[in-house]
């Protein structure tokens, strides 16, 4: 894919301009990409304090007891959106859920042990163990070309 920038100094607004012979999949992932106005901000909360929470600093997003809570450089963090809310937030290119109740990121591995038969053990850079569920094995296989 080729791509171009032509700066105008007589253009009020950025405009976007996709030349293609025919529609793929690559192209309708560009326009999709382009088109979502969703934030990439999530607030975390610990006590009374509300924090603006770096992407960088997070590990791992998970659900437990019926709350969301953000594992960070700074701490653990309660958040105040569904899993899937915040999943939408996310650079799907280092965050990647790996099972219904876990969002981990991806700069933050270690490593990942193969040894359990049929699962996936992440072990992040923090220390923390979690676990792929089955449902999502074949796509972190693929994820790491495995």
């Amino acid at each position: 894919m080729q791509i171009e920038i032509k700066i105008d100094e007589d253009c009020k607004e950025p405009k976007i301009i996709v030349v293609t012979d025919k529609m793929t999949e690559e192209i309708n992932e560009v326009i999709k990409k382009l088109s979502e106005q969703q934030p990439q901000i999530i607030a975390g909360f610990k006590e009374e304090i509300v924090k603006v929470l770096e992407l960088s600093d997070i590990y791992r997003i998970y659900a437990s007891g019926g709350k969301v809570f953000a594992e960070t450089t700074h701490g653990e963090y309660t958040l105040r959106l569904r899993l899937y809310e915040i999943e939408e937030r996310l650079d799907n290119n280092n965050f990647v859920r790996i099972s219904n109740s876990d969002i981990i990121n991806l700069k933050k591995v270690k490593g990942f042990d193969l040894s359990l038969a049929g699962t996936i053990c992440v072990i992040l850079s923090n220390g923390t163990v979690t676990y792929v569920s089955r449902r999502f094995v074949a796509r972190i296989k693929q994820l790491l070309g495995i």
